[in-house]
């Protein structure tokens, strides 16, 4: 690609993202963009971007978007339902582009875009958050959000 900004931090941990590869390049006003250039492990039988790739970027961009109005100091979200479309096989540089639509004080509501590097749209997103400042988890042990500065408080 041409001339762009370097990626930005993560305000979270996410080890399956950074496993990806997945870039952070905007998250602010409702909006968020991620890049990932793909390498032979994003790749199914065909040769392309996995289905899988394509869902977790979609997930991360409107997670972003839905968490930019007070990234670092608010709560984090988990996604409570996610539909995605294919249009056509990702390939090369993909951008995940994801904006929020609507949101309340426990729920958000967003939409995601993945483009190839001719602008062609390649899978579309909407999804429901919820706000949540900690997730209970097994044995109702509650597990906080991993920022990327340390656990929250």
């Amino acid at each position: 690609m041409s001339h762009r900004k370097p990626p930005i931090p993560f305000p979270v941990r996410i080890p399956f993202v950074e496993q990806l590869g997945l870039e952070l390049h905007s998250c602010a006003d409702g909006a968020a963009e991620l890049r990932v250039d793909l390498a032979e492990s994003h790749l199914n039988s065909w040769e392309v971007a996995h289905g899988g790739v394509l869902m977790t970027m979609l997930d991360v961009v409107m997670a972003h978007a839905a968490r930019s109005h007070d990234m670092l100091a608010g709560p984090g979200v988990a996604t409570i339902e996610m539909k995605t479309s294919f249009m056509r096989p990702g390939e090369g540089e993909l951008r995940a582009l994801g904006t929020l639509l609507h949101r309340t004080s426990t729920m958000a509501f967003c939409e995601g875009r993945v483009i190839n590097s001719d602008g062609q749209l390649c899978a579309h997103g909407t999804a429901t958050f919820k706000y949540l400042r900690a997730l209970p988890a097994k044995g109702r042990h509650v597990k906080p959000l991993q920022r990327a500065d340390g656990p929250a408080s």
